[in-house]
């Protein structure tokens, strides 16, 4: 059924307007982002479509744009509506697991971290920023990609925590193969990074690596 065919109290937007956000189903929320479907496939079969085959919404973040674009009715333009959403929905639970202030392990770190990073079929190297008690200042994307063929220099990683005066890092990155255990590679940046941190003043705390619902401090191995 298409949207101009649907009750008008049914439909997605309406629905959201008269009874709130919540009350949507996760293809309805969708299906607002495509806002069309084409002539022979309505918006809501499409969102179906797109869930169904994705595994549930948690792997959306999983597209690529090709891959996403591929799909019947959706295109370029869409499917960068789509992502856009998604990263926003990233973003705002990182903010909020960031309010809660103060780290005092590789526990806490793991709880901002874990469910963020586990999915990611990529590797993502990010530093968390602190301030001389502890308490998260910001969090900061250093690199995307595998940690060789994009390597992670000292210049981007103390950047942010330079400018906002921060006087310790945690650094954390996934493994997409879903085991955290630490490479030679995984050892050696995070040296590299230390000693640098040193130099400027900025102490490197830690070095979270986070696998398929575990996780592994340096830290907690000797190694910083």
């Amino acid at each position: 059924m298409k949207i101009r065919e649907m009750v008008k109290d049914e439909r997605p937007r309406e629905k959201m307007a008269m009874y709130g956000r919540q009350t949507l189903t996760n293809s309805e929320l969708l299906a607002i982002l495509i806002k069309t479907g084409t002539e022979r496939r309505g918006v809501l079969d499409i969102a179906d479509e797109i869930i169904h085959k994705s595994g549930g919404i948690r792997m959306l973040a999983e597209y690529s744009l090709e891959e996403l674009a591929a799909f019947e009715g959706i295109g370029r333009a869409k499917a960068c509506v789509i992502l856009a959403a998604v990263e926003l929905g990233s973003r705002l639970a990182a903010s909020s697991q960031l309010t809660t202030g103060r780290i005092k392990d590789a526990g806490d770190v793991a709880d901002i971290f874990l469910e963020k990073l586990r999915y990611m079929k990529k590797e993502r190297f990010e530093s968390l920023l602190l301030d001389a008690k502890g308490n998260i200042i910001s969090c900061e994307l250093i690199s995307m990609g595998d940690l060789m063929s994009s390597p992670v220099h000292p210049r981007e990683t103390f950047q942010a925590a330079v400018k906002r005066g921060a006087a310790a890092v945690i650094l954390v990155h996934n493994h997409p193969s879903g085991d955290p255990t630490p490479s030679d590679d995984d050892i050696k940046i995070t040296k590299r990074l230390k000693e640098a941190g040193d130099i400027l003043g900025i102490s490197v705390l830690d070095h979270v690596i986070v696998g398929d619902g575990n996780y592994v401090s340096l830290r907690n191995l000797g190694i910083i």
